[in-house]
């Protein structure tokens, strides 16, 4: 996943039932906010809009991403 970047709002931590709530952004694409769905037992995602405020941002560390979610985005950025 080439220039993939994984986030966590630094400032103010989301949680979604017990998980940290991420972001992630490729190359220049658009923002993505992923959480993690009790009910259906999966990570979903939801495009950011472009005017959404990504300053208290920080990268998030891969070996601390869940391998669920790492599951999840190799399936949504497939190269």
């Amino acid at each position: 996943m080439n220039g993939l970047r994984i986030y966590v709002n630094a400032e103010a931590p989301e949680t979604s039932p017990g998980e940290l709530v991420f972001y992630t952004r490729r190359a220049n694409g658009p923002y993505y906010r992923w959480s993690y769905e009790v009910t259906q037992a999966k990570w979903q995602s939801a495009r950011l809009p472009t005017s959404y405020s990504t300053k208290d941002f920080s990268i998030a560390a891969w070996k601390n991403t869940p391998a669920t979610l790492k599951d999840r985005l190799n399936e949504h950025y497939l190269e």
